[in-house]
């Protein structure tokens, strides 16, 4: 199964970056054990920056192919990185081709947009700078690798 990260904007070189790359290395590393492809950041990026109508047609043309959108929200769905692991365990037991997961920008995802996802999903009630929230969510998505593993990274 392939996992895409789609996000607004693009990261810089610097702490952000370094850290998504990290993750982003140590999912990959464990990927094939487990039934997945590599992860894969697509940035999209409004040079007019001109609003959210605009940003929402530049997500929907790069995330296409996916068989499931989940977006990334504030009011979304609170997952713990049990079940988020059981979710991504379940995608590919159900053979799900592609899934991506959108990161909205400054001023998050269109609502129209977030409609049309699968599910939203919220990293909790506090908002999180956009570059951080990919952040965490490839630590996270390399967590759940390791749970599906039995590896002793996740702890109770």
């Amino acid at each position: 199964m392939h996992i895409t990260i789609c996000a607004i904007g693009r990261m810089r070189d610097g702490p952000h970056l370094d850290l998504f790359n990290t993750y982003q290395k140590r999912f990959n590393q464990n990927a094939q054990q487990i039934g997945f492809k590599k992860l894969k950041l697509v940035e999209v990026e409004d040079k007019n920056k001109n609003d959210l109508k605009t940003e929402t047609q530049m997500v929907k043309k790069a995330v296409a192919k996916a068989t499931k959108v989940f977006g990334l929200d504030e009011f979304g769905e609170q997952l713990d990185s049990m079940e988020f692991a059981t979710l991504l365990k379940a995608l590919k037991n159900q053979n799900e081709k592609e899934i991506s997961f959108v990161i909205g920008g400054a001023d998050g995802l269109d609502k129209e947009f977030k409609k049309s996802c699968g599910r939203l999903i919220s990293f909790g009630p506090m908002v999180w700078p956009h570059m951080l929230a990919r952040v965490m969510l490839s630590e996270q998505l390399y967590r759940a690798s390791t749970i599906m593993l039995n590896s002793p990274y996740h702890r109770l």
